[in-house]
């Protein structure tokens, strides 16, 4: 069995099931087992050290998968921004037709590079007038992120169960529920709130294929629905992570009465969160996790995992809630 939506129409994969762009996460090697196994992978852009690194990914991607993938691109406030057109371009030349974009509203430039070449932007939010503006601007799905995900959940605190059908009681356009999704109860849960599909992260963190040290992979099993830290939310810019001694210490810090970036900076450098994901030292920054760890019980490969959401999704569906229509 199969869930047919306007999302697996769309982007032509067989389940509704998106891989989300992670920094540092999203190679070749896991966007590519998460499209063989039925879904959308997507390889993060700016992981690449150069627009030309990004250009050799995607094929390196296209040696290992025939299906559909993804490229995201996230344009976030920098003193040193990257060139984020050079990236488009590349996405561009390569033949990519399905773009995952986030963050300020320079990405619009972006899109208007992108549509003329018959690429589907898909554009995760984190609120329904976000979602709406999105919509206005021709994107062409919308992944709407609640306050359970991972990375940057907004400043609105709006959880999914709340946020999804609040979407899609407004935007027309195919939508796909992010952030405290990660099994089959999460889909079946998603598709009834309004969603034509889900997004997940940090549940294909831990998977086999996922490029990470077993030690962080281990440390999603572990923690449970308290092992995350908000950090940076007197900065006005809440960022989602992993619980530990190093984001503790960030949370800490940052009460402190006249706290800025400058006195966590040597704390929460990207360089640092880089290296924990290759060396397996848990303490030696902080690392993306969402609330979803709480049902993260093992480390399967994508096929596995995949497999194991469509088949306990259908078992919902077909057993536990028709069983319940009297």
């Amino acid at each position: 069995m199969a869930f047919k939506t306007r999302i697996t129409e769309m982007l032509g994969i067989e389940h509704p099931i998106v891989q989300g762009g992670m920094m540092y996460v999203g190679y070749a090697e896991l966007a590519s087992a998460v499209s063989n196994a039925g879904g959308l992978g997507t390889i993060t852009a700016l992981t690449q050290p150069s627009p030309e690194a990004l250009r050799d990914e995607i094929e390196r991607c296209r040696s290992m998968t025939s299906k559909p993938f993804a490229v995201n691109i996230t344009v976030l406030p920098s003193i040193t921004p990257p060139d984020y057109k050079a990236f488009a371009q590349a996405v561009i030349d390569s033949g990519v037709k399905v773009v995952e974009t986030a963050g300020t509203a320079e990405v619009r430039e972006l899109w208007a590079m992108m549509k003329p070449h018959g690429i589907t932007i898909l554009h995760k939010c984190t609120a329904v007038r976000h979602a709406l503006s999105a919509e206005r601007n021709g994107c062409d799905i919308i992944s709407i992120d609640g306050f359970e995900c991972a990375g940057h959940p907004g400043e609105d605190d709006i959880p999914g169960l709340i946020l999804i059908p609040a979407a899609a009681d407004k935007v027309k356009i195919p939508m796909l529920a992010s952030g405290g999704i990660g099994d089959g109860r999460g889909l079946v849960a998603a598709l009834a709130l309004g969603a034509e599909g889900i997004n997940m992260g940090t549940r294909f963190c831990a998977t086999q294929e996922a490029p990470i040290h077993p030690n962080i992979k281990q440390k999603y099993v572990e923690n449970d629905e308290r092992g995350t830290n908000l950090i940076f939310r007197s900065l006005h810019n809440t960022a989602r992570v992993g619980k530990n001694g190093v984001s503790d210490e960030v949370v800490r810090r940052l009460k402190e009465p006249g706290a800025k970036f400058e006195d966590v900076r040597e704390l929460v450098m990207g360089s640092k969160g880089k290296e924990i994901l290759k060396s397996g030292e848990v303490e030696g920054g902080i690392f993306w996790a969402g609330m979803i760890q709480a049902l993260i019980h093992d480390i399967p490969t994508c096929q596995e995992l995949m497999d194991r959401i469509i088949g306990d999704a259908e078992a919902i569906v077909k057993g536990r809630l028709a069983g319940m229509l009297v």
